[in-house]
């Protein structure tokens, strides 16, 4: 079901989908794809989730994509060439991300001065979300941040990814430091093989999706 809706600098669809529903004995689980432009996998991965009706304990929120601009162009920013991910206003918000090519890691002028920031710090204030799951690319390692490498370690042995709390750079502004970190949510950040197409994925995400669904 759409229970939200906004439109992007550039008129794309940025929506939040709900199955299940919320009460004292369920969990919230957040879900996102395409933080980054030019790593499609997530939209037509949670899409595909969507439309099985799939059963579910646990509440479950899911944006497919978060970015639409940046995919639109293949590129890992916004459509203001912001990198979402370093958008959000965490203690380290704006620090040297130590990176090559670092336009593409700009944080943009101010913390959280991005729509697509603002509207994931929205579900987060409203929903209060137990886990976050975010899918990435193409590291094929399961990251997390706070305390979640229970749920990490489940990942990996479903999709056969390493586990770790470090992805090997500095990730200033980043939404593992803002909900993990400081803010103590669960979240995995799943980094995906690039390589492997949407339908070879398919059986280990859903197998995932469907974990987290029941998550006691």
């Amino acid at each position: 079901m759409l229970i939200k809706n906004i439109k992007s600098k550039n008129n794309n669809d940025i929506s939040l989908f709900n199955i299940g529903y919320k009460n004292a004995e369920n969990k919230t689980i957040l879900i996102i794809g395409v933080v980054h432009g030019e790593e499609p996998q997530g939209k037509k991965l949670i899409e595909d989730y969507l439309n099985s009706n799939p059963k579910t304990k646990n509440n479950i929120l899911l944006i497919p994509c978060l970015n639409p601009d940046g995919m639109v162009e293949n590129k890992r920013q916004n459509a203001n060439g912001v990198d979402i991910n370093r958008n959000f206003p965490t203690k380290n918000w704006g620090e040297d991300c130590q990176r090559p090519n670092k336009d593409d890691y700009f944080g943009g002028k101010s913390p959280a001065s991005e729509l697509e920031t603002k509207f994931v710090l929205e579900i987060i204030e409203q929903y209060e979300p137990s886990v976050i799951l975010t899918i990435h690319s193409p590291y094929k390692v399961v990251n997390y941040d706070g305390p979640a490498e229970k749920i990490a370690q489940k990942i990996s042995d479903i999709i056969g990814y390493p586990v770790t709390n470090d992805i090997g750079y500095p990730t200033p502004g980043s939404m593992g430091n803002y909900a993990g970190v400081e803010r103590n949510i669960p979240i995995i950040t799943l980094e995906l093989d690039e390589e492997k197409s949407v339908e070879e994925l398919k059986p280990s995400m859903i197998e995932i999706f469907d974990y987290l669904a029941e998550l006691q």
